[in-house]
């Protein structure tokens, strides 16, 4: 048994090369911001700065979006080297080998599907009670999880939501993409709104004390606020539908990063200026603070932001998990139904279904509440073992990357980012390491009983032989 064979990058290029080459380096960014851009905006500065950073919440978020853009660029460089669908999961197929690049595909998998059903329960709250505020009121038995003895079965909002988004995806990317930018542009114009307005109720008194709970309680915020900037990984899947990969890829997740930085720093020094960061633990600290200014109108339009925040949050990850799952089927590892192409669009259709389908029954009929910390250690793992992938990518002859990206001051970045993401995953709790353990040991069942005999590098290796 060969564990660590590897595939071989002219084969996916030769696969993933019937994708339509549909998107371009704006198109990649609207699909970065909107998967790291969501609802989180709108609490996480105020309730990290009330907790943890006071009014120096803006210097935690600076220093996760540095280690952020470690492993952004890491994955910049991949995605211009390896340009083909998959993410991770594939670096990690042609660079480590075949087991390696199972497990950080089934860290991925962890993190796209429990993200969109967390996000598709936290929709349909927001959406249920803008509803009651128009004196339209979703019955209870259809308003929640499965949970006889609280007198909810069935969340059907957060399955309408999922397969709405999935039905858009099937249309084809050219399409969905246009819906997705205009999505975009609505939901900057309001935070940028929020912070212009903003900045004329600002008081400089709140600043000050700037750090009241110490350098170390910015730097506890940062690693609260960290995993804000995930979802940025997701733009790596697309990297067999863009045009120009080696230029756009590492635009595309680096500029998503810079532009996320400044609006989560945007809104925690407008917002800590306007109210005092002690009264910010609140439920939603951002219209809090505009009616605390008398802007309850703008107040009004943050639900709508939030409900487009995480639509495109789950247009991002539905998009980059149905690509993951025709990945792991092209290469034999899940059933080949799975890596069939629609004949029209050119896309996954039978993966995109099938996963909208379990994120579904997930956000409609199980409770995430003690899941949702799962999303970290999938997405942290990943980015570990891309880091530390950058050194054997440059020892690799048969992968050239002439005139694309390559982190600088290798290999001392790579191997810092590496090690702040494993700095990171030392604060996840207990429970999350035991929920990850059943996770990874269920995928240790479906490689060793399914995927190692029907991979297609057996075919490989016969045809060889």
């Amino acid at each position: 048994m060969n564990l660590f064979r590897k595939e071989s990058l002219s084969r996916y290029m030769k696969t993933d090369g019937q994708m339509p080459k549909a998107m371009n380096a704006k198109d990649l960014m609207a699909m970065g911001i909107g998967a790291v851009i969501g609802s989180g905006i709108f609490i996480l500065p105020g309730t990290v700065a009330a907790n943890d950073a006071g009014p120096g919440v803006s210097l935690s978020f600076l220093a996760a979006a540095i280690v952020c853009g470690l492993a952004g660029m890491c994955y910049a460089e991949f995605s211009s080297a390896i340009p083909v669908a998959g993410s991770a999961y594939s670096y990690g197929n042609i660079i480590y080998g075949e087991f390696i690049g199972w497990i950080m595909g089934w860290a991925l998998v962890l993190e796209y599907l429990l993200a969109v059903a967390c996000v598709s329960t936290g929709w349909a709250a927001y959406f249920n009670s803008l509803l009651a505020s128009c004196g339209i009121n979703i019955p209870r038995a259809l308003a929640g999880p499965f949970d006889p003895a609280k007198g909810t079965y069935i969340n059907l909002t957060a399955i309408l939501s999922v397969l709405l988004i999935t039905w858009l995806l099937s249309y084809g990317m050219h399409e969905s993409v246009r819906v997705n930018n205009i999505a975009i542009i609505i939901k900057l114009l309001i935070i940028v709104a929020f912070i212009i307005i903003g900045v004329f109720f600002v008081k400089r008194a709140n600043y000050h004390p700037f750090l009241p709970y110490g350098a170390h309680g910015a730097f506890k915020g940062a690693t609260t606020v960290f995993f804000a900037f995930l979802g940025f990984d997701c733009i790596s899947s697309s990297a067999a539908e863009v045009k120009n990969p080696q230029k756009t890829m590492p635009i595309g997740i680096i500029g998503t990063l810079l532009i996320a930085t400044v609006l989560y720093m945007g809104v925690s020094i407008v917002l800590t200026g306007m109210v005092n960061y002690k009264h910010l633990d609140v439920a939603n600290p951002v219209a809090f603070a505009l009616q605390s200014v008398h802007q309850g109108w703008l107040a009004s339009l943050l639900s709508i932001g939030a409900l487009i925040g995480m639509a495109t949050c789950m247009f991002t990850a539905i998009y980059a998990s149905s690509r993951l799952i025709y990945s792991l089927s092209r290469d034999g590892l899940l059933p080949t139904s799975l890596r069939q192409l629609d004949k029209k669009s050119h896309t996954p259709k039978i993966a995109l279904w099938a996963v909208a389908i379990l994120i579904a029954v997930m956000g409609g009929f199980v409770s995430l509440d003690s899941l949702t910390n799962l999303v970290n250690i999938g997405t942290l793992l990943a980015f570990t073992m891309v880091s530390f992938g950058i050194i054997p990518l440059r020892k690799r002859e048969d992968i050239l990357n002439d005139g694309g990206f390559k982190v600088p001051l290798y290999p001392v970045l790579p191997l810092l980012s590496g090690f702040a993401c494993l700095f990171m995953m030392s604060f996840l709790s207990k429970e999350t390491w035991i929920g990850a353990g059943i996770w990874f040991a269920i995928g240790m069942v479906l490689y060793f009983g399914y995927g190692y005999r029907h991979s297609n590098i057996n075919d490989s290796i016969a045809s060889q032989a």
